[in-house]
Formats: structure tokens, sequence, C-alpha cells
């Protein structure tokens, strides 16, 4: 089985799921998503995605299908059909179908649809030897702090990325301040201090990225939450990106120009392998 859909009220292949033409996800991107990885069957860190959820929907005013605890137990029965140990489960709800027009519709149902699939393995040598990068333009609009699908900026940095041989695209504004990856949060290590940007309007704050925070504070690491130019960006002594779907991954190179000695850093090295440990730490809690 490739994996499983759920959209409104029913479960059926993938193959079988359709929304329809209406539906303002589809006409206006006007919708809201979120990503959970699941280890040994288990979704992890389920409640900070749903609480983020939450959040994005209510900026944009749209009413959710479901209330948290419906919604852990709908991702729970998919991922329980599926029957993968390791998956990714997608999770969309948009306003709803109504005729086009801008303006909010009036008692329009929200579309929700999740689909479960089986979670394909980062080659290993990403870890191992480093990706690369490049630095592109952050041309989003100004809430980035939403997770909406309206992702076509995203979209073509990534294929700007894919045409240069590159793994992710590294954004920075017109003002010169690095925000973040088109699909990952960015961090830099200068003389042992942990650098990345900071919470607000201008990036996605990402689940890995707050739990590597909490891992790196606890550690004993000096954090400092503030922008960096790409030209600090260039002269840092380790980059590495987070997300739901990498975890951590260091990076080696940005424009074909090397990060440091051009191999992952040992700070990098330390924060990921305590990142799998809180994996596997909150796998054995679920588990009790």
């Amino acid at each position: 089985m490739e994996g499983i859909a759920y959209v409104n009220c029913a479960f059926m292949s993938l193959d079988e799921a359709k929304v329809s033409i209406e539906d303002r996800g589809f006409q206006f991107g006007d919708g809201v998503y979120e990503v959970i990885k699941t280890y040994n069957g288990i979704p992890f860190a389920q409640e900070a995605h749903l609480e983020r959820l939450e959040r994005s929907a209510n900026m944009l005013e749209l009413p959710l299908p479901k209330n948290r605890l419906e919604l852990e137990k709908l991702i729970n029965e998919a991922v329980r059909r599926c029957s993968f140990q390791d998956a990714i489960v997608y999770l969309q709800i948009t306003r709803g179908c109504a005729p086009r027009l801008h303006a909010f519709p009036n008692k329009v149902k929200p579309t929700l649809v999740l689909t479960v699939r089986r979670a394909r393995p980062m080659p290993e040598e990403l870890y191992e030897y480093g990706a690369s990068a490049i630095i592109a333009p952050d041309e989003r609009w100004l809430r980035c702090d939403i997770k909406s699908i309206c992702l076509l900026p995203n979209v073509l940095a990534k294929e700007k990325a894919s045409r240069a041989g590159a793994f992710e695209a590294i954004l920075t504004r017109n003002d010169g301040r690095i925000t973040e990856g088109t699909t990952s949060n960015v961090f830099i290590v200068k003389s042992g201090k942990l650098y990345t940007a900071p919470e607000g309007n201008w990036i996605l704050s990402g689940v890995t990225r707050a739990i590597t925070l909490r891992l790196a504070r606890r550690e004993g690491i000096t954090v400092i939450e503030d922008f960096f130019s790409p030209e600090i960006l260039m002269s840092a002594d380790e980059v590495f990106i987070t997300n739901t779907s990498i975890e951590v991954m260091p990076v080696v190179s940005i424009d074909k120009q090397p990060i440091g000695d051009g191999q992952p850093g040992q700070v990098t090295r330390r924060l990921a392998k305590l990142f799998k440990a809180e994996i596997l730490q909150y796998i054995a809690q679920a588990k009790l």
C-alpha cells in the first residue's frame, strides 16, 4: 500500500481522494497545513504540531472542523490503518467550497484532508558528508509565521536550488537578512555560539527548530536568536538546517563555496545526536 487518505469524513486510497474545483484551497491557497513524522508508529511532537496548526488557522480566521483531541485521534487512526512504522502525515485544512469570490464565504464547511505515506529516509551521505545550498532572494509574503498552503515562492526557490545541484535554497531579504530555507530553518555556529533568525512574521518557526534550541541551551551552548547577513553566513564555522523530515542536517557548501573546513562540524553532529536521542525518549514515553 502506498498510503492512505482521509477527506472530510471518510478514509480512502490515495488515488480515490478528491476535492472540488470550487475549494478555496485550490482557488486561492486559502488554507493551512502541518507535517508530522512518525517513528515506530508514534507521531513525534504531535501536540506541538497541532498547536501550530491551530495558531495558523486562527490567524487566518479559519475555523477548524475538529478540535485538537479529535485531530489526534484521526491521525492515530490513519497511522494505525497504514501500519507504516516510519511515515509522513500531511494534514491540510482549507476554508471549504464556495463560488469564487475573494471575500470569506458565509456558512461554508472547511475541507479537511489528511494523507499518510511511508517516510523515505534521506541519503545517509547528506548527514555524513553534508549537504549543499544556494542563497536566493526571499520573495515570500510578510506573514511567513503562518503555515499557509501558499508556497509558490518557496517552490520557485527550491527549483532554483535543484537546478544548481543543491539540496536547499537559503533565503535572504532585500535588506540583507537571512531568514530561513525554502523548507527549513537555518542555523550557523560561530566561535561556539549558535545563531538563528528570531521568531516573528519573517520565518515559520519550526517544531524541530524549537527542540534543537532547547537541546542546545540544555547543553550550555550560547543561543542567539537574531538575523545575520549572507556574509556572516558564508564565514560561519558551521551551518545546518532543520525540519520535520530531515531533522538536523549539516550544510557544508553554499553557492559552491565551502563552509568552515567543508565538513560537518562538531556542534552540528552533537545536536543531531541529541535530537535522535530525543526521538527515542519520546517514543519510549509514548509507549508506556
